[in-house]
């Protein structure tokens, strides 16, 4: 009697590999418009780390009048090795009577940082194990108000 065992094997493995996959992928600027998403919400998300780029994708990125420490920011975020998620941005908000601007968070379970225009750090506003900050400036999502994009990494 022929043994079948070798045979079965190669079938049995693309059996248990064939399984279909679902993708994901984050729109960008360059390659999505709004009008061709699917998604719906337009709204600014409390946390842009999490969104699915619909809001960023509409945001006009404010190339005005940076001070120097974020342009030195900036260089330094590129002299960086490139992180596959998320991308990192910097928006500028009016928060508390101020002008302030806001650092997405490197990557997992990172703080996002706030800055003053001189480009001391105010507080980590979401992110952390908790996802809930350092908890200096909790009211943030609530307060802020007048977003715009100052720089997202274009890599």
């Amino acid at each position: 009697m022929t043994d079948i065992r070798p045979f079965f094997l190669p079938v049995l493995l693309f059996v248990a590999c064939s399984r279909p996959v679902a993708v994901t992928t984050t729109p960008t600027p360059e390659t999505d418009s709004p009008a061709a998403s699917a998604v719906g919400n337009t709204t600014t998300p409390a946390n842009p780390n999490a969104a699915d780029g619909a809001a960023i994708r509409e945001a006009e990125q404010d190339t005005s009048a940076r001070p120097l420490w974020l342009r030195q920011r900036i260089a330094a975020v590129l002299a960086e090795r490139k992180k596959p998620q998320p991308t990192i941005r910097i928006f500028r908000y009016e928060y508390k009577g101020q002008q302030v601007y806001w650092e997405s968070a490197p990557c997992c379970d990172q703080y996002s940082t706030v800055y003053t225009l001189k480009g001391k750090i105010i507080c980590h506003p979401d992110g952390g194990i908790t996802g809930n900050g350092d908890g200096q400036c909790a009211s943030f999502d609530k307060e802020k108000t007048n977003e715009r994009l100052v720089w997202q990494d274009p890599r």
